[in-house]
């Protein structure tokens, strides 16, 4: 019997039409299991709420850098540390492991100057996570004992928001992502150089 071409057309256009809903669920299945799906991953969400915790300009805020010598004699012991606040700057120096004041530089700053240098610190990676997490490489005693150890962080108030190490010894490798010349020199800018007692060769601290 004749069959129209409508006839003859219609079956083909149902045939297409699973194929393309086939193939469509396909893709989407196969983006679920390989993890091509837009949801953001847990990775993702916590990196940029890092992120958006160290662009957050409030009076509260701080970010600090802590720099420990080699492990010595107390009487020869130094560490060293740069605070900056959307209202001031200060330089400490301490002597012994018991942080006796040596001495102590502090300046005004600004939430201007502040966000600048926190913008800064962003851009040089300084929320990346390194190739240890935190739970693998939180305690630092002892941590390289003939280099130097360098310490960061992002401050709410006197409560620790993110906190990331590194150090001069291959061995210890620690949190820290970003390049810690980069985020070092970034600290030591906000001092007038004069200051920094520890960016003297003398000392044996030269960054």
């Amino acid at each position: 019997m004749y069959k129209s071409s409508s006839q003859r057309i219609f079956p083909l256009i149902i045939i297409i039409i699973v194929v393309v809903a086939l193939v469509a669920g396909l893709v989407t299945v196969g983006r679920y299991i390989f993890g091509g799906s837009s949801t953001p991953s847990d990775e993702q969400v916590a990196s940029d709420q890092r992120q958006s915790d160290l662009l957050t300009v409030d009076q509260d805020r701080s970010v600090v850098m802590t720099i420990r010598g080699p492990i010595v004699a107390d009487e020869s012991y130094r560490s060293y540390q740069v605070k900056i606040t959307p209202k001031q700057r200060s330089y400490v120096v301490y002597k012994g492991y018991l942080s006796e004041e040596l001495s102590k530089k502090e300046y005004a700053n600004n939430a201007q100057a502040y966000e600048q240098f926190v913008y800064a610190l962003d851009k040089a990676a300084f929320t990346k996570q390194g190739k240890n997490s935190e739970e693998e490489a939180s305690d630092v005693r002892g941590i390289c004992a003939t280099g130097r150890v360098y310490e960061y962080e992002l401050m709410n108030s006197s409560n620790v928001m993110q906190r990331y190490w590194t150090s001069t010894c291959k061995g210890s490798p620690g949190t820290l992502g970003a390049s810690q010349q980069q985020v070092t020199n970034l600290f030591s800018a906000q001092i007038p150089e004069e200051e920094l007692e520890y960016a003297t060769p003398s000392n044996g601290l030269r960054f």
